[in-house]
């Protein structure tokens, strides 16, 4: 999803599930700043690199893409942005497709349930990253964490759905491009992408580059034959979407604050947003690629109080200050809440037999020198790869 949504639209949820100003302001900001902390941000204060919740474009550009390369971004992008859905999605294939398979991103599955579970008495911060995991589930479905030409590319087979008012939706050919210097042209159906690759594990084939930012406007319908559905046709109805993605995490934070007694999936809190329903799905429908400013209003409206704007320096400079009380900050708190988040993820990814996130480290148990003894397993691995290739293991089993 786009930040407007990550950041504003979660500021208002949150207040509308019971948080303070204050208390939503936090949330909202660590929800948005899970698309921030890269590697480079946190080399800037001193921070665990292990905690990076995302990456920027020319880190990835920088990344190897061998095994321990695609390990690590697999690890980011599946516990943050592209949470799998079914982690044991039964599919006929080779097991390197059915490993692939299986970190298809959807929302509702069990990994939501364990992401909200384990937010739960963390601290404002762990429910910021936990809303940002499960909003991104909805816009990201069908996408992968990880490099993939087969199933995170696109082709010519790919239309916009745009409603006339009267219950009919004219189809477009939307059309990607490479040109940084051209923005997105919603008008025209013109959109842009990452680079074109005819190889696998490219990284621009990461997550949803190849259909540019289209699956994270609200305002999106659309539909595609991607290949690993056997060129079925699959639709996307983002303002439905989005609307239910908004109401699931008022039920998310009810559940956090203790009003829900035990988290279900597939829930929604449609009675607490119902007075607000028709000026919440103007937003979503609106067709432009920043709502931000919409938002924001909603906001104000809600609490009567200003949402400022997303800015991270005044927490950096706590966290510096803080020295070895840093854990003790706003930032220190939210780079617990993601190594534990990340280590959940690459733990249940890990115990469903699949390695494409790597083995497992605990962090709960390990803290961060388990994050670090996580490199000797990953050299366990490509050891053991090694030796099984000279044995005669077949590529791709």
């Amino acid at each position: 999803m786009e930040p407007h949504f990550h950041y504003y639209a979660t500021y208002c949820a949150a207040y509308l599930a019971g948080y303070t100003h204050e208390e939503s302001m936090r949330i909202c900001w660590s929800a948005e700043f899970v698309d921030r902390c890269t590697k480079t941000v946190l080399t800037r204060i001193k921070a665990p690199l292990s905690a990076a919740t995302s990456q920027l474009q020319m880190e990835l550009m920088d990344m190897r893409t061998d095994v321990i390369g695609l390990q690590e971004i697999t690890r980011i992008w599946s516990s943050f942005h592209f949470l799998p859905r079914d982690l044991y999605a039964e599919v006929k294939g080779p097991k390197r497709f059915r490993n692939k398979y299986r970190l298809l991103c959807g929302p509702n599955g069990t990994l939501v349930k364990d992401t909200v579970e384990l937010a739960k008495g963390k601290g404002l911060e762990a429910v910021g990253v936990a809303l940002h995991v499960v909003a991104d589930t909805w816009a990201h479905t069908y996408f992968i964490g990880a490099p993939s030409l087969v199933f995170n590319s696109t082709n010519h087979h790919f239309f916009e759905l745009i409603p006339d008012g009267n219950g009919v939706y004219e189809e477009k050919h939307i059309s990607f491009r490479h040109n940084p210097g051209a923005p997105d042209d919603p008008a025209n159906c013109l959109y842009l992408a990452t680079l074109p690759s005819i190889y696998e594990n490219s990284i621009m084939n990461l997550g949803h580059g190849r259909a540019s930012h289209l699956p994270d406007y609200s305002y999106a319908r659309y539909k595609y034959m991607p290949s690993w559905a056997d060129h079925e046709v699959l639709y996307k109805d983002n303002p439905s979407d989005f609307f239910k993605a908004f109401c699931q995490m008022i039920y998310v934070m009810k559940y956090i604050r203790g009003e829900v007694p035990e988290f279900e999936t597939d829930t929604y809190d449609y009675e607490t947003v119902s007075p607000w329903e028709s000026e919440i799905k103007e937003i979503l429908e609106r067709r432009q690629t920043y709502c931000g400013d919409d938002w924001k209003a909603f906001g104000e409206k809600l609490s009567g109080r200003t949402v400022e704007p997303f800015d991270i320096e005044p927490f950096v400079e706590e966290y510096i200050a803080a020295g070895d009380n840093s854990n003790d900050t706003v930032i220190g708190r939210f780079t617990g809440a993601t190594l534990a988040q990340k280590s959940m993820v690459t733990n249940k990814i890990y115990k469903s037999g699949n390695l494409l996130a790597g083995y497992s480290v605990d962090y709960e148990e390990n803290g961060l020198k388990g994050i670090k003894d996580y490199f000797r397993l990953i050299e366990k691995q490509v050891d053991e790869m090694s030796a099984g290739g000279r044995r005669g293991g077949r590529d791709g089993d």
